[in-house]
């Protein structure tokens, strides 16, 4: 793989890390769809289009990462690392997908879950001191809450018995914030969102500056089976290149519409932490928030998120976000021209009326 020099920004880095080095190289890793590259076995050994998708985003998260078949088989392989009986922590507000692996493990007996608000650094610091792992999720999805990841690692780090802390990442990006800098074990993304970014691909990956922690990753990959596809991970790294630019675009509009949604009269409360390309706003009542999706026409009423282009969903609507107010919209901005988003939201939003 080429080399990457530490004083290159991360744009740059996004743009090198992990491209084939030597004369007459390819300028991309070509896809390898092969179960099998001469006495390595691609389950247990990996591919070269997995490797150069792994170097390019652990260059980005400053650790060492492992991909899988899905974020939620992440989750799993994180877990995997744990003896049955654990006690995992996870905020309230959180991806639903994931409490509800977490709420499943529980029912079978493998685990035991304790919820916390993910912003009362406290109440992390005290159920950490009984469990084995700390699923933190900042911003939180679909409330946009921030947790304080620094403060909860350098308090349970100094302890000698001490759990393994998470951060799912998604979010945020590796542009956004460096979990393993603010002292997390394992950084863990839905690569499906914001590092693919074209609505295209289901991916996940986990990334550890701890040796141990990548071995064990990839020996919970191999034996549970959860590997990438080849043409995902392919994907996923062609979208990783251009995530700076992209992330850096959309966070610029989704502040500007976070700006103008706190005036707007239908609007009773905008949930945006300052950064990135999400942001949730509540309107009066499930009805308010379903008429708003309707009426849109530009922006796409969809369940997913990180993408071009720019989708809303109410999630109380969705098993699993049940706690979340009725009239919450969750809003993942995309790459339109700003002001035709504001132009569809406005116009969304003045329908209410």
């Amino acid at each position: 793989m080429a080399g990457v020099n530490e004083r290159w920004s991360a744009r740059t880095r996004a743009i090198v890390a992990g491209r084939p080095s030597g004369p007459g190289q390819p300028m991309n890793v070509p896809i390898t769809p092969a179960s099998m590259l001469g006495l390595e076995y691609s389950r247990e050994d990996g591919t070269p289009t997995w490797a150069a998708f792994e170097t390019a985003l652990g260059e980005l998260e400053g650790g060492e990462a492992v991909a899988f078949a899905s974020g939620i088989a992440t989750a799993s392989a994180v877990l995997d690392s744990h003896a049955v009986g654990a006690t995992v922590v996870v905020p309230r507000d959180s991806y639903a997908g994931t409490r509800s692996y977490f709420a499943h493990e529980q029912e079978t007996g493998r685990i035991t879950v304790v919820s916390v608000d993910p912003t009362d650094t406290g109440a992390w610091l005290d159920a950490a001191a009984d469990a084995e792992l700390l699923w933190l999720e900042s911003p939180t999805n679909p409330s946009l809450y921030v947790t304080d990841i620094a403060a909860i690692a350098r308090e349970v780090r100094s302890w000698e018995r001490r759990p393994t802390i998470v951060v799912d990442n998604t979010f945020a990006t590796p542009l956004g914030q460096q979990p393993l800098g603010l002292g997390a074990d394992v950084v863990v993304h839905s690569a499906t969102k914001f590092i693919g970014g074209h609505s295209d691909l289901l991916l996940g990956v986990a990334v550890s500056n701890d040796p141990a922690r990548v071995t064990a990753l990839r020996r919970a990959r191999t034996l549970i089976g959860a590997t990438p596809g080849a043409l995902e991970a392919f994907l996923a790294l062609r979208g990783l290149r251009t995530l700076p630019v992209r992330f850096a675009e959309a966070s610029a509009t989704a502040a500007l519409l976070a700006e103008r949604l706190t005036g707007h009269s239908v609007v009773n409360r905008v949930r945006y932490p300052g950064y990135g390309a999400m942001l949730s706003f509540e309107v009066a009542d499930a009805n308010s928030a379903d008429r708003i999706c309707r009426e849109l026409q530009l922006v796409q009423h969809a369940t997913s998120l990180g993408g071009v282009e720019s989708t809303v969903e109410r999630r109380a609507a969705r098993p699993g976000d049940a706690h979340v107010a009725e009239g919450l919209l969750r809003l993942s901005v995309g790459l339109e021209d700003p002001e035709d988003l504001w132009d569809d939201l406005n116009r969304a939003l003045c329908s209410v009326n």
